[in-house]
């Protein structure tokens, strides 16, 4: 049971490493799931501690998230259709055969979305989808690195319960 505890946490933390990118799942919130799931097992003792300020951590990135992007876009005189076409240009970014669609898909939606608000005004729509976009960069520049700092204490805990784990 430890063993299989163990693996499922790690694979949470690897998918929260993916999730930080991808809009369509919560990265931090997952890399923090495998982080509490590792404290399931019978091997590793409960630490209330790293738990709590970890999942403190994991909620005010997560609210962080969502002000970040709107924040750049309002920043560079962007509206919320920039903020969702940012979205939308991501999903079809990854899924679409060309090499750094996930670069280039967000920065066209944003584009296309700033566009649709307001057709006649191309040079605003172009400000405000960089700035939607470098908000997009900062904030999944910011989840990764959380998420690898809980892959990285992930593996010191199972480190510090080796003998007990394996």
């Amino acid at each position: 049971m430890d063993l299989f505890l163990l693996l499922l946490g790690f694979c949470c933390v690897i998918a929260g490493i993916f999730g930080s990118f991808l809009p369509v799942l919560p990265g931090p919130t997952i890399s923090w799931v495998g982080i509490a799931i590792l404290y399931l097992t019978q091997a590793v003792p409960m630490n209330h501690w790293i738990l709590w300020s970890t999942l403190l951590i994991t909620i005010v990135i997560s609210i962080l998230d969502y002000i970040i992007p709107a924040k750049g876009t309002k920043k560079f005189g962007g509206s919320s259709y920039g903020i969702w076409g940012t979205n939308i240009g991501l999903v079809i970014g990854i899924f679409a055969p060309i090499p750094f669609g996930f670069l280039i898909g967000p920065f066209l939606g944003a584009l296309i979305g700033e566009l649709i608000y307001d057709f006649k005004d191309q040079n605003r729509a172009l400000k405000a989808a960089t700035g939607s976009f470098i908000g997009f960069l900062a904030s999944s520049f910011m989840k990764f690195v959380l998420c690898m700092v809980f892959l990285g204490l992930y593996i010191w805990i199972v480190w510090q319960h080796k003998a007990v784990l394996f």
